[in-house]
């Protein structure tokens, strides 16, 4: 027993593995903001604004990588914690620039990007800060504070508590709500920065004060001590109740979403009807849930059991609308109506036929009158030549007439074994015209 609680003592031991005046000038000296600092700071709230702008997480984590937003805040909180007044409002004064750059930054270039997105969603998850977010903010000023002071640092603890408390995202979404008038934005935004804010504060100062006992200046004023302490109460409870409720409702609609899913999952078939399609709407006080329904219109008993599902998952009748535009009433027929119906659609379909029947027949009639009688011909004018033997009528294009009329035009190609002379082609031609009752036949003699 001795063994396992000295294990347990040296595994939870920090005396052996801090350095509490090390990590003292190391977070009084972090807090400023001055000369190249201010000029990362201005660079990485651009980076985030666009990453924001485009909605690209990379970018974003890139920019909170890059800021130098951590130091006041840990300052803030070391002041607190060692009662040091001349600490804390050097710490507030510099959050102040701080926040100031960062805001007049982000403004800047959201009044001069063109770039607009259908869908902000990495601006619009700032605006909606729930109690997760002081769990995030709290156990990472934790981790932040020791890691600054512990003896032999990572290096990958401070931008990871960086990235996890997310600082910068809300300060230039505020810039973006400022820019475009938004005031969810700015409102939303700006509590988030200041939920991240105050409870790494917290952690700091609990860490500070209570876990590595650093030292404050020489004649610290305890009453003083106990006011600061009642202050941070106030503060803390007044932050915490509107995340509280922001969380419940976060919980509730995500529930809502999820019980709207695996209705529809549960209910894919109903009857002779198909839910094939829905649509939660969580901004709306409550939330409500539209089911499509295709096929024949919702039976009295299908429609009960969808309603007794949905109320097994929470979700009231009056919290669902039934779109049925794409369903049609099946309505009970008598056996005669259903037979009239049968012969009704089968004399519209014999009607229908027979239109098809009649436009065909004066098609072949058309085609058939057009067509010109070769083989006849050819036995014609063999037997008033010596040496025809072949006689190819063809019509040629439409030509147009003076008038303004159209008229057909034949071509006759004529072989024979005999030549024939200009006037047999004349009279030819001629012949042709009364023949064929066409006044353009044009005679070519092939030998």
């Amino acid at each position: 027993m001795n063994k396992f609680s000295l294990f347990l003592k040296n595994l939870v031991n920090m005396k052996d593995h801090v350095d509490v005046e090390a990590a003292d000038i190391n977070i009084r000296q972090g807090i400023h903001f001055r000369g190249p600092t201010v000029y990362i700071l201005a660079c990485a709230i651009v980076i985030a604004s666009v990453g924001l702008n485009l909605n690209s997480i990379p970018v974003i984590i890139g920019a909170m990588l890059i800021s130098p937003v951590m130091g006041p805040i840990l300052g803030f909180g070391l002041g607190l914690g060692t009662n040091d007044t001349s600490l804390i409002k050097d710490a507030l004064k510099n959050f102040a620039v701080m926040v100031a750059i960062s805001i007049l930054a982000s403004t800047l270039f959201y009044l001069l990007s063109p770039l607009e997105l259908e869908q902000q969603t990495e601006l619009l998850s700032r605006t909606n800060p729930t109690l997760y977010d002081v769990f995030i903010a709290l156990f990472g000023g934790f981790a932040g504070i020791l890691e600054n002071s512990r003896k032999e640092k990572s290096g990958t603890v401070i931008p990871g508590v960086a990235i996890a408390t997310a600082l910068m995202p809300p300060l230039c979404t505020v810039g973006y709500g400022i820019a475009h008038l938004e005031w969810r934005f700015i409102i939303g935004a700006f509590y988030l920065f200041i939920i991240n804010t105050v409870f790494i504060t917290l952690a700091t100062f609990f860490t500070v004060r209570y876990l590595l006992h650093f030292t404050g200046p020489v004649g610290t004023d305890e009453l003083k001590s106990k006011k600061n302490a009642r202050w941070i109460t106030l503060i803390l409870v007044l932050l915490l109740v509107p995340s509280i409720f922001s969380a419940v409702e976060m919980i509730r609609d995500n529930n809502f979403a999820r019980s709207a899913q695996i209705l529809v999952q549960q209910n894919k078939n109903l009857g002779k009807s198909i839910l094939y399609d829905y649509h939660t709407d969580i901004e709306a006080k409550p939330s409500t849930l539209e089911l499509f329904i295709a096929g024949e219109k919702l039976e009295p008993v299908a429609r009960e059991r969808l309603f007794l599902d949905a109320e097994g998952l929470g979700i009231t009748r009056g919290q669902i609308i039934i779109h049925e535009d794409a369903a049609y009433q099946n309505e009970v027929m008598s056996e005669s109506e259903l037979i009239r119906n049968l012969i009704d659609g089968h004399n519209s379909e014999i009607r229908r036929l027979s239109g098809q029947v009649d436009s065909l027949s004066t098609t072949i009639e058309f085609y058939k009158a057009r067509q010109l009688p070769s083989e006849l011909i050819t036995r014609e004018i063999a037997a008033q030549y010596a040496g025809v033997t072949e006689v190819t009528l063809t019509r040629g294009a439409r030509v147009e007439a003076a008038d303004g009329n159209t008229i057909d035009a034949i071509v006759a190609i004529i072989r024979s074994t005999q030549p024939l002379t200009e006037t047999d082609c004349e009279r030819l031609g001629q012949w042709l015209r009364v023949r064929l009752g066409i006044d353009d036949v044009t005679v070519i003699v092939r030998e």
